[in-house]
């Protein structure tokens, strides 16, 4: 794979130390970038595991705080959409580190406060458990299974649809994977606030516990500076409006699980209201920070339930938008279904 993201973090990091960061206004990445992928592009063989990208966090330090590293990203709007499918990042949960344990399995052990391991799966499988909830400050009982595997979900900070509009496109399939399955970038959350949260960015969702606003936006810079990605300008803004109230808020490592404010509580109207919306007005209209609609590819509608739904792929039940797949439900197969648990093409 490429050194991209390594190359881009030291250079952002020398030149903080320099004290010549790049102003907030970012223009394009370096012409040494890889050529987008062709529509051929496939995921890589998993019969070897791919090495991922470290995530080499910006300086620590007062040169190094969140809103400091925010100042230093690219500032675009984003690429249209057309051609994102998440096997464009390799398989789900892929044993990238090569430690014998998917990724999945990795960041409930990290993320979770207590959990079990299943017998004769080699320290690696996580069959229950117990979850402070980040995002919405609950605490979760997560128990493997068709029925109760997805109350507790893996979420991408930054989405891999946001990665494909923000940069992405012209990594190489190896890259991809390495993105998807990096730590820096994963947290074990609430299935249900991480199905509404999809692919939105800084700009359009925010954790409803307030308190942990500022490490997740801190997150999603550290993840962005690892790998050159850029943010839109309502991104940015939101980004730097919620760091606004906690100057000098660090940058996350990959290897630490998040910790929740232990005096938060969930929002008192967080089932009323679903998912929270960052502070502010949003504007109503077209996103003008988004390409005309012709060059976005639209969202299909969920099937229609069937006993007979067939899916060649996961890919084939994303794009259906049926995913996930859960046991005895229309279109699960035992082949789609990567770790066992009754939830496939998660």
């Amino acid at each position: 794979m490429t050194s991209r993201p390594r190359a881009a973090a030291l250079a952002l990091a020398a030149a903080l130390l320099a004290g010549c960061a790049p102003g907030g206004q970012g223009g394009s990445e370096g012409s040494a970038d890889p050529p987008p992928p062709s529509a051929s592009s496939s995921a890589p063989s998993t019969s070897a595991p791919v090495t991922p990208a470290p995530s080499t966090p910006p300086p620590t330090g007062e040169a190094g705080d969140a809103l400091a590293v925010l100042a230093t990203l690219p500032v675009k709007g984003r690429a249209p959409r057309a051609g994102y499918d998440r096997e464009r990042f390799g398989p789900a949960w892929a044993d990238v580190d090569g430690n014998g344990c998917d990724t999945r399995n990795d960041v409930l052990q990290r993320d979770l406060a207590t959990f079990v391991v299943r017998p004769g799966s080699q320290g690696c499988v996580v069959a229950s458990g117990e979850l402070r909830d980040p995002y919405s400050g609950r605490t979760i009982a997560f128990e493997r299974g068709p029925d109760t595997s997805s109350a507790v979900q893996v979420d991408h900070v930054v989405a891999l649809s946001d990665a494909w509009q923000t940069g992405a496109q012209a990594w190489d399939t190896a890259e991809r994977t390495a993105f998807a399955n990096d730590p820096l970038n994963l947290l074990a959350v609430d299935g249900p606030l991480n199905q509404a949260k999809g692919d939105a960015d800084a700009a359009t969702w925010l954790p409803p516990v307030r308190s942990f606003r500022c490490p997740y936006v801190a997150r999603q810079i550290a993840v962005k500076a690892s790998y050159g990605l850029w943010v839109k300008p309502a991104e940015r803004d939101a980004m730097a409006e919620v760091l606004a109230g906690c100057p000098g808020e660090p940058l996350p490592e990959a290897g630490v699980p998040p910790v929740l404010d232990p005096g938060a509580e969930p929002p008192a109207d967080l089932d009323e209201r679903g998912p929270a919306e960052p502070d502010g007005p949003v504007p109503d209209g077209p996103d003008p920070e988004v390409l005309p609609p012709e060059d976005q590819a639209e969202a299909p509608l969920p099937p229609e339930p069937d006993d007979e739904v067939f899916f060649e792929n996961c890919a084939a039940a994303r794009a259906a938008g049926a995913a996930p797949l859960r046991a005895g439900g229309p279109g699960y197969a035992a082949r789609l279904d990567r770790d066992g648990d009754g939830v496939a093409c998660e």
